[in-house]
């Protein structure tokens, strides 16, 4: 059975992402990244989203990113954006987020002899993240290609990006025949521990609006006062 390395949030994009992996026939070695993140809820839903999709094995590794800050994500001190998703890159990006993720996941791959990363870019409903887009993936698969032992001795590497052209509401779509269970996913920037979400940051709203246009019954936690 052929290795992937799943690269799971514990959002609604990466559950899916998870999903199109196991039906590809992957065994499924899924790693969550603890990198300082307010929205801590998260990782406890990437525990949940594994074992409910037949993960063959779920890695959490603890990193550091809000020791450098510069992100509403990882410093407090940042409000998280509620007025709307806007034009830009917003203050929700993570410097050098994803090359970090990547990267971890790479090194992953490399020890557990998988060939395969999967991971959640979405270039439609992505916010502005320039790490979200089509040339940055296909510099970093070409980089991880001249970078490791294993393509050295010939085992070449290939990063899939399954989503990165679908709308949110695809995502739900698709989503919604593989069985993933959205109510188990955490997709707000400022949910409480108990993964109850804000309904007004911009990843609430790209996800609510993704929900209502898939016609497909939203079934996030909200916040009492958010319902």
């Amino acid at each position: 059975m052929k290795i992937a390395v799943v690269l799971l949030s514990g959002g609604l994009d990466s559950a899916t992402v998870l999903a199109m992996a196991r039906e590809q026939g992957y065994a499924c070695h899924c790693l969550s990244l603890d990198y300082g993140q307010r929205h801590r809820a998260e990782l406890t839903a990437a525990a949940s989203v594994a074992r409910a999709l037949g993960a063959a094995h779920h890695r959490m590794v603890k990193i550091d990113l809000a020791g450098f800050g510069g992100s509403a994500l990882t410093d407090t001190r940042i409000a998280v954006p509620t007025g709307g998703v806007a034009g830009g890159i917003p203050v929700t990006y993570v410097p050098a987020r994803n090359t970090i993720l990547l990267s971890f996941a790479l090194a992953n791959a490399e020890v557990c002899g998988a060939n395969d990363i999967f991971f959640g870019a979405n270039a439609v409903d992505y916010s502005g993240y320039p790490d979200c887009r089509p040339a940055y993936v296909k510099a970093y698969e070409a980089m991880a290609n001249l970078a490791t032992k294993a393509a050295v001795e010939g085992q070449q590497l290939t990063v899939h990006t399954p989503i990165i052209a679908l709308s949110k509401a695809e995502i739900i779509r698709q989503g919604v025949v593989l069985g993933v269970d959205f109510a188990q996913t955490v997709s707000c920037y400022q949910a409480t521990d108990e993964g109850l979400a804000c309904g007004v940051c911009d990843a609430c709203r790209l996800r609510r609006t993704g929900f209502e246009q898939a016609g497909v019954a939203d079934p996030t936690h909200y916040r009492d006062d958010k319902k």
